[in-house]
């Protein structure tokens, strides 16, 4: 039997995300609205974190490192500015949150 919290939240979630995993490499399509203008923005990294499983608030973290310097974004999966997310590479990991890859970027 369905909430009314479920049932409210149920046209939100999105139907055609893909199975990210922690230490996958993918390439995310968010939109970004600069002035009147909007474009499709890519991040490529690995996801080091995936939180909150299937629910509306799910999140994953992607790092990747720019001239050195380690950069992390996290993006809402339900969020309609996510236009896709590619995975490029599958990744084999033991562990499900990838924070040690902070310090062994060096």
């Amino acid at each position: 039997m369905a909430t009314k919290i479920e049932t409210f939240l149920k046209p939100f979630l999105r139907e055609n995300l893909p199975e990210v995993r922690p230490g996958d490499t993918v390439c995310v399509y968010q939109k970004v609205k600069e002035g009147e203008k909007e474009k499709i923005q890519a991040f490529e990294g690995t996801v080091i974190a995936r939180k909150h499983g299937k629910e509306i608030g799910a999140t994953i973290t992607v790092r990747k490192e720019i001239s050195g310097i380690g950069c992390e974004k996290i993006f809402p999966l339900h969020s309609p500015t996510i236009e896709k997310i590619e995975i490029l590479k599958r990744g084999k990991v033991k562990k499900a949150k990838l924070y040690y890859l902070r310090k062994a970027s060096r």
